[in-house]
């Protein structure tokens, strides 16, 4: 009966996270963005749909890996009335966000108890103020949100088939939309590592095996991906950025991003004022880091180096494996373009991974923390000064996160918030497509670039219909 209540609990609430963060996603876009198709949306994943079909596109591969997740979004919106495709794109990568968001909030309850806490790192993948401008809301850009996952899908715990397969079924899609998952295998250690309370404690023994389909299904999953990489050809060119690049970029794009919509005011700040702007925001963040890892309990600390290496890690191979990455921040030039230039698509993943390890390092901080095994308090527990001091930095690291959430809310700087919509564009050209149904209508996506135009042909069949 108390099993029962407490899973009905656990399902309820995470309900109540998919939702409220779902809506506070959708919000962000503004109605101009979620009404605009972006890029791949259009241009690809459209198209390859009505080429291969429902089935046969789902594990077609583009631009070097396997897309499973976008290839899902974009089969429901072809199923609904055309001219509501670009909106049902938007509101269903806002679900997945939020169910991205409530997968997170269930899972990280052993590493950080404190539901309020657990909240506000949950919903990192929608407050970070950088993630509107590029990455929130289409379906080309959901693979990122997987990078948020895995980590507390890879080192789930769980006690019951039921919620063996569920955390199974959701790294088996993560993996098959994302390839830097492969980043975070390791932690699967954490999984399968069960230590009995007592020498006769078989259920720790036999609970260990939950762990085998999360395993199985992320191996072969990254397996597929792996070979999808090595047999075709990925259209941008491989990056080669210089050590100072890397650096200076990540301080510039996701660093300031955890904290500053407009992140690229930080290159101003540097040029006006030099590094030194940069000094406080470094060592606060270290000190939250260091500070969780010396109080936090070893699955703590797991989390916290996980989440911060996923960072660094995901941010220096984007520029490895694309030039347009690099935007040469250590040179004159390259600075003083970083100050007119919001950030890459490449700065949210890296700026939510941090952001979350923040959060938990911030957690275990405020606390409570796990006794030591041994029984023996920790050394913050044995100084009532020290619970007051790493309190007090906590506290003030969750304010910090949930001010720059605050402040960055309203729907503003972003690559589709200009448009163009997609639905008035179809309706200039249903006469045209009267005339002629066997022709296309071309609607424009954003972004506007330079390089390249994003257009979708859409057959006058479908634009016709029921009209």
């Amino acid at each position: 009966m108390k099993r029962t209540q407490q899973t009905l609990t656990t399902t309820l609430a995470a309900v109540v996270v998919a939702v409220l963060a779902t809506a506070y996603a959708w919000y962000r876009l503004g109605p101009v963005a979620r009404a605009t198709v972006w890029a791949e949306d259009g241009d690809v994943f459209f198209a390859e749909h009505l080429r291969y079909g429902s089935v046969g596109s789902l594990l077609h591969p583009y631009a070097g890996y396997l897309h499973l997740l976008p290839r899902l979004v974009v089969d429901l919106a072809v199923h609904r009335p055309i001219e509501q495709y670009a909106v049902t794109v938007s509101g269903a990568s806002c679900v997945i966000a939020g169910i991205v968001c409530a997968a997170v909030f269930v899972l990280a309850k052993d590493v950080v108890p404190a539901w309020p806490l657990r909240l506000v790192l949950a919903v990192v993948p929608v407050i970070v103020p950088i993630a509107p401008i590029e990455v929130l809301g289409n379906a080309a850009n959901l693979h990122w949100f997987m990078l948020l996952l895995v980590p507390w899908l890879f080192t789930a715990r769980v006690r019951t088939w039921w919620a063996s397969a569920a955390v199974a079924v959701l790294a088996a899609v993560a993996v098959l939309t994302e390839p830097q998952t492969l980043l975070f295998v390791p932690l699967l250690v954490v999984a399968w590592w069960r230590t009995p309370r007592t020498a006769e404690d078989e259920g720790a023994r036999r609970r260990v095996l939950t762990a085998l389909p999360v395993t199985g299904v992320t191996v072969v999953g990254l397996a597929m991906q792996v070979v999808t990489a090595l047999t075709t050809d990925r259209p941008t060119a491989a990056g080669n950025p210089a050590v100072a690049d890397v650096v200076q970029g990540y301080l510039f794009e996701p660093l300031a991003g955890t904290f500053l919509k407009e992140s690229f005011r930080v290159a101003g700040a540097v040029i006006a004022h030099g590094p030194v702007v940069l000094l406080v925001p470094i060592v606060g963040i270290a000190v939250v880091l260091v500070g969780g890892l010396v109080a936090g309990s070893w699955r703590a600390r797991v989390q916290i180096v996980a989440l911060v290496v996923g960072s660094v890690g995901t941010w220096t191979a984007a520029l490895e494996a694309n030039s347009s990455g690099d935007r040469g921040w250590s040179q004159p030039n390259g600075l003083f373009a970083a100050t007119m230039s919001a950030p890459t698509r490449y700065a949210a993943p890296a700026a939510m991974l941090l952001t979350a390890a923040l959060v938990v390092a911030a957690a275990v901080l405020i606390g409570p923390r796990p006794a030591l095994r041994s029984g023996a308090l920790r050394l913050v527990d044995r100084n009532r000064v020290l619970r007051i001091v790493a309190a007090v930095v906590g506290w003030g690291a969750i304010a910090v996160v949930v001010a720059a959430a605050v402040g960055s809310a309203a729907p503003g700087l972003s690559y589709r918030s200009d448009g163009p919509a997609w639905r008035p564009q179809l309706e200039q050209q249903t006469a045209l497509c009267r005339a002629d149904p066997s022709g296309a209508a071309v609607v424009q996506n954003a972004p506007k670039a330079l390089d390249r135009v994003w257009q979708t042909s859409v057959p006058c069949v479908l634009v016709v219909v029921d009209r």
